[in-house]
């Protein structure tokens, strides 16, 4: 019997949200345009979340990515008029740790990556 392989591969990211601007983000979270929505699934994102630290003023971001070219994707997604339009709205709330970014359209990215060190699928 071989290893059990998992469908997908999980990403985990942070961003530091301004907090003068936290019920604003979750406001605009409760009405994202479907257009966005449609450009997740088009481009092999599901099972998406972003969670709240108040301790460590954190957004913590987490989805299941589908596809075979995670790079291929997120490039043709970061081209997207309804993500951009998007993340110029929501990048001006959060504090980026990412040095040397412009903004979430940017190849550098504007969350910042976090190493996956255990996981329990069952």
């Amino acid at each position: 019997m071989g290893e059990e392989k998992h469908p997908g591969k999980r990403i985990c990211q942070i961003v530091k949200v301004r907090p003068e601007k936290l019920e604003e983000y979750i406001k605009v979270h409760g009405q994202v345009p479907e257009p966005v929505l449609s450009n997740l699934r088009k481009y092999n994102i599901e099972d998406y979340s972003i969670h709240y630290s108040p301790q460590f003023n954190l957004l913590i971001s987490n989805m299941k990515y589908l596809g075979d070219d995670f790079e291929r994707d997120g490039e043709l997604m970061r081209n997207e008029p309804e993500n951009k339009k998007w993340w110029d709205l929501t990048d001006g709330m959060q504090e980026t740790m990412v040095e040397g970014t412009t903004g979430s359209a940017d190849p550098k990215g504007w969350w910042t990556p976090l190493q996956e060190v255990f996981r329990f699928d069952h």
